[in-house]
């Protein structure tokens, strides 16, 4: 295995280059079936006394119904491996293996779904599931600027159960 348990509070990363610049997987399992995109979008905190992940899933996205199948998700964060991930992230896994096609290797962290290639994975319990909605934007130019199919994201927010370390390096 390459990938080793650590504690949560030793964890030390910038969500900004981490979520925003380096991406990752959002993964999820369903009917013996895995699926997984790319987000460059999401939160990394504490509410209601828990460590916790917040993503944001399109409703046309495949993966979503993975996600919304499973109590759990796991979030993989990379360096590197740019090309693979926006492979991942525009192609649907409806209409092929995209995860073969990036050559990525599955490995089942308590069960859960994450990629040897990435450098973290957080195995996250759903607590929350809502949509953003229209009438909640204080600065409109941001719903006509991101929203101008009005597919509205769905917001997950996930408990961090647990956090491994890829041993690889």
């Amino acid at each position: 295995m390459s990938f080793k348990k650590i504690d949560i509070n030793e964890i030390v990363l910038n969500p900004f280059k981490t979520i925003g610049k380096d991406w990752l997987l959002i993964s999820a399992s369903k009917e013996d079936k895995i699926n997984t995109m790319t987000a460059s979008w999401g939160g990394i905190g504490v509410i209601w006394n828990k460590n916790v992940v917040t993503v944001y899933i399109r409703p046309q996205r495949y993966t979503r119904e993975f996600v919304d199948a499973s109590d759990y998700f796991t979030l993989t964060f990379f360096e590197g491996y740019k090309k693979e991930l926006g492979i991942l992230g525009s192609k649907s896994g409806r209409d092929g293996d995209k995860i073969k096609e990036v050559d990525f290797d599955v490995e089942l962290l308590e069960g859960q779904p994450a990629f040897k290639q990435g450098k973290m994975v957080f195995i996250c319990k759903k607590l929350y599931q809502g949509k953003i909605e229209p009438n909640g934007f204080i600065d409109d130019s941001l719903d006509e600027k991101n929203y101008p199919d009005h597919d509205y994201h769905y917001i997950y927010i996930g408990e961090i159960e647990d956090a491994y370390i890829n041993e690889k390096e």
